[in-house]
């Protein structure tokens, strides 16, 4: 699926600020074909890195007083993998390679160490694997109302928990607390996200499964196999879209994500196990 991605992002700069931007579509294998222009407007001289062994790419820039745009465009084709869930199993903590390890400790949104007792009642007794992610997601789903404007920010896991309604994100961070406390390594994606409605930035969450990182979405707002990375890390912290430090007044954000030959829907949304990326050495991906 060949889609047309990218984001329009306005600011009043009221002292000069540093942003840091992850807005950019991630340079991976199963991402085809990527063409994409970023402006600045004013146009600022910018400096732009990429993590090389998460692909996420962050691009710095100094905005002067006045009014600061951003405008990102980008084509990709998208070849996600695919598998039976049922064939996907979980990995013994004693063979787990030790470059996962971070996604399988506590981070700030997402407090695996304080859910252990409650996960392990609720899923502990599930089929391993794939499934039980799944099982994970379904319960998200059912049980977290999702509801624009019952979060900010600062907002985790525990929380959402509590009061049961949240956004993209709090149910990605609930669902990645769920997996640590299982022992399941499981890390947090942004991307552009086919069939979400209105379009925004989205949240989901890969667990490291059978040697891959696979994709899961409690929200069940767009299709798997519809996503396009922008950025993972093990929480919101680390993937935030724009980062800015200075004084600032935010404006408009406009995303969109639609299919380069016009046609509305992908069709039925997959039963399948879905991954963007591919195994490499150490449990590395790319």
């Amino acid at each position: 699926m060949k889609l047309r991605v990218g984001c329009e992002l306005s600011y009043k700069i009221l002292a000069e600020t540093v942003f840091i931007f992850n807005i950019e579509v991630a340079r991976l294998q199963r991402h085809l074909n990527l063409s994409e222009k970023l402006i600045f407007t004013p146009g600022n001289p910018s400096l732009a890195y990429e993590q090389p062994d998460l692909r996420n790419r962050y691009v710095q820039t100094v905005a002067q007083v006045g009014d600061f745009h951003v405008s990102y465009a980008a084509e990709v084709e998208i070849d996600p993998y695919r598998a039976d869930p049922s064939t996907v199993g979980e990995i013994p903590i004693k063979n787990l390679p030790l470059d996962i390890l971070p996604y399988l400790l506590p981070s700030r949104f997402a407090p695996s160490d304080e859910l252990v007792n409650y996960a392990m009642r609720e899923f502990g007794q599930c089929p391993h694997g794939h499934e039980r992610v799944a099982m994970i997601c379904n319960w998200l789903y059912e049980n977290i109302e999702y509801q624009r404007g019952s979060s900010d920010a600062k907002t985790g896991a525990i929380e959402i928990l509590v009061q049961r309604a949240g956004v993209c994100r709090d149910f990605a961070h609930l669902g990645i607390a769920f997996c640590r406390a299982l022992g399941i390594p499981a890390r947090y994606v942004t991307c552009y996200a086919f069939g979400l409605q209105p379009p925004d930035f989205h949240a989901v969450f890969e667990a490291y499964l059978d040697g891959r990182w696979w994709l899961f979405d409690g929200t069940r707002q767009a299709a798997l196999d519809g996503l396009v990375r922008i950025g993972v890390g093990r929480d919101a912290a680390e993937v935030a879209f724009a980062t800015p430090f200075g004084l600032i007044q935010p404006g408009p954000v406009k995303v969109w994500i639609e299919r380069t030959d016009g046609t509305a829907e992908c069709g039925p949304r997959t039963t399948d196990a879905i991954s963007t990326e591919e195994t490499g050495q150490n449990g590395g991906v790319f």
